[in-house]
C-alpha cells in the first residue's frame, strides 16, 4: 500500500511517499499551489497511482480545495484528514518538532491508521453545496439588515409611509421610496407625476386614491427633513434590489445542484431545495453516522445534561454544538412539514398539550425530522407519510 501525505499550504504544498512499512519513497518535495506545481506533483506520484495507494491531505480551510479536485479528477483516491488527528500522532513523538516536511509524513501516518474520509466527486458535490447554501444565508443576513435599516431611516423622515402601503417592500413602494424618499418629497412632487410613478410601478392594479392618501399623509407627517437619511434610503434600495438578484442567482444554482443529487430528503413535503440541500449538505455523508441520536447530536440538538451531586436538572438547553446554518434550517423546515403531515401536526399538538412551550415542541418535531432523514438517507428510499408512527 501506498500513502501519499500531503501537507496544505497557501502558496506551496509539501509531499511525501511512505508504503505500509514505513519506508520513505519519495523524501518530501515542494510543489507551487498552480499550474506547473500540481504537474510536478503529478509527474513525481504517478508511479503510485495503483489499485492500492491512498491520497491524504488535512482539512485546513480552503487552500486544499483546488489540489483535492485536481487529484480526483485524476482519478486518485483521496482521504480528507482532521487536524486534530494529524496534531494527535504528531505529539506521540517525544521531540516537538513542527514543519511542512514533517508534517506530509505525519499526514502518511495518520494514512495508515485509517483516520480519514474517503472523499469522491458526489462528496465534493456535497462540499460545493454546503458554499452555496451558506452564502444564500449570508445574503438572506444582508437583506434582512439592509430592511431593517431602511425602516429606521423611513422612521426619521416619513414615519407614516408604511401605513398607506398595505405590503412593504411590493415594488410600489419601493418605487416611491426610491423616487421621493421622505415626506418633505411627497408633499413637492405634482401629484400627476405621483400617480405615475405608483401606476407603471404596479402595472396600473392600484387604484388611484393610493397617490392621493400618500400625498395626504404626507402633508401631515412628522418626518424630519434629513437630506443623507434621504440619500441613504435610495441607496439602501439599490443595495436591497441588489441582493435579490444576487438571491436569485444562487438559489437556481442551488435547486440545479439538488435536482443533480436526486437526494430522498426532498421527497418529504414542507421541505424545499434550499432547505434541503442546506440540511444534506451540513450532514454530510450520512454513513458518517452509525445512529439517527448520533446526528442529533452532530447537530447540536440533544440536550445538555447537568448533575452535580444529588441534583439532577430536569430541564436544559440543547448544546447547540456544530454548524448554525443547520440549525436554522430545521427549524424553517419544522412547521411546513408540520402542516403539511398529519403525523408530524398530531406530534407537535401533543407536545404542545404537554404543556411545552412552541419553540420546545418545535425541537421535539426537528428531532423527529432528523430522524426520519437518516432513515430516508441511509435506506435511500423516498418518503412515505404511512410508515411514519
Amino acid at each position: 500500500m501506498f500513502f501519499i501525505g500531503i501537507d496544505v499550504g497557501k502558496f506551496n504544498h509539501c509531499c511525501a511517499v511512505l508504503n505500509s512499512e514505513g519506508e520513505v519513497l519519495v523524501e518530501p518535495f515542494f510543489f507551487q499551489n498552480n499550474s506547473d506545481g500540481f504537474d510536478l506533483l503529478l509527474h513525481n506520484i504517478k508511479s503510485f497511482h495503483s489499485s492500492r495507494h491512498m491520497c491524504g491531505l488535512e482539512s485546513t480551510g480552503h487552500y486544499g480545495d483546488n489540489l483535492l479536485r485536481f487529484l480526483l479528477d485524476n482519478h486518485f483516491e483521496v482521504g480528507l484528514i482532521n487536524p486534530i488527528s494529524t496534531d494527535a500522532k504528531r505529539k506521540e513523538k517525544i521531540r516537538k518538532t513542527k514543519n511542512d516536511k514533517k508534517d506530509s509524513l505525519t499526514v502518511c501516518a495518520v494514512l495508515q491508521s485509517r483516520e480519514y474520509t474517503h472523499m469522491t466527486k458526489n462528496k465534493l458535490s456535497l462540499r460545493e453545496g454546503k458554499q452555496l447554501t451558506r452564502y444564500h444565508h449570508d445574503l438572506t443576513r444582508s437583506l434582512h439588515q439592509a430592511k431593517n435599516k431602511l425602516q429606521k431611516c423611513i422612521d426619521i423622515v416619513f414615519p407614516e409611509f408604511n401605513d398607506v402601503f398595505a405590503t412593504k417592500y411590493s415594488k410600489t413602494y419601493m418605487a416611491v421610496l426610491k423616487e421621493c424618499g421622505s415626506a418633505k418629497a411627497v408633499r413637492n412632487t405634482h401629484l400627476t407625476h405621483l400617480k405615475k410613478i405608483i401606476s407603471d410601478a404596479s402595472n396600473g392594479k392600484l387604484n388611484s386614491v393610493y397617490p392621493a392618501r400618500l400625498k395626504e399623509s404626507a402633508k401631515t407627517s412628522i418626518g424630519e427633513d434629513n437630506a443623507v437619511i434621504t440619500l441613504e434610503i435610495k441607496q439602501l434600495i439599490d443595495s436591497i434590489e441588489l441582493i435579490l438578484n444576487q438571491l436569485s442567482i444562487v438559489d437556481k444554482k442551488i435547486e440545479e445542484l439538488a435536482r443533480q443529487l436526486n437526494s430522498p430528503i426532498f421527497t418529504i413535503p414542507g421541505i424545499s431545495w434550499i432547505t434541503g440541500m442546506s440540511i444534506l449538505c451540513e450532514l454530510g455523508p450520512i454513513d458518517h453516522f452509525s445512529s439517527p441520536s448520533k446526528v442529533i447530536a452532530y447537530t447540536g440538538l440533544d440536550c445538555t445534561v447537568y448533575q452535580s451531586g444529588q441534583y439532577n436538572a430536569d430541564k436544559t438547553a440543547i448544546t447547540k454544538r456544530g454548524s448554525p446554518h443547520i440549525r436554522l434550517s430545521l427549524y424553517q423546515a419544522a412547521l411546513p412539514v408540520c402542516r403539511l403531515n398529519t403525523t408530524f401536526n398530531v406530534y407537535y399538538n401533543r407536545k404542545r398539550s404537554e404543556g411545552k412551550s412552541h419553540r420546545c415542541a418545535q425541537g421535539h418535531v426537528v428531532r423527529k425530522l432528523l430522524r426520519v432523514i437518516f432513515k430516508l438517507l441511509t435506506e435511500n428510499i423516498c418518503f412515505d407519510p404511512a410508515l411514519l408512527k
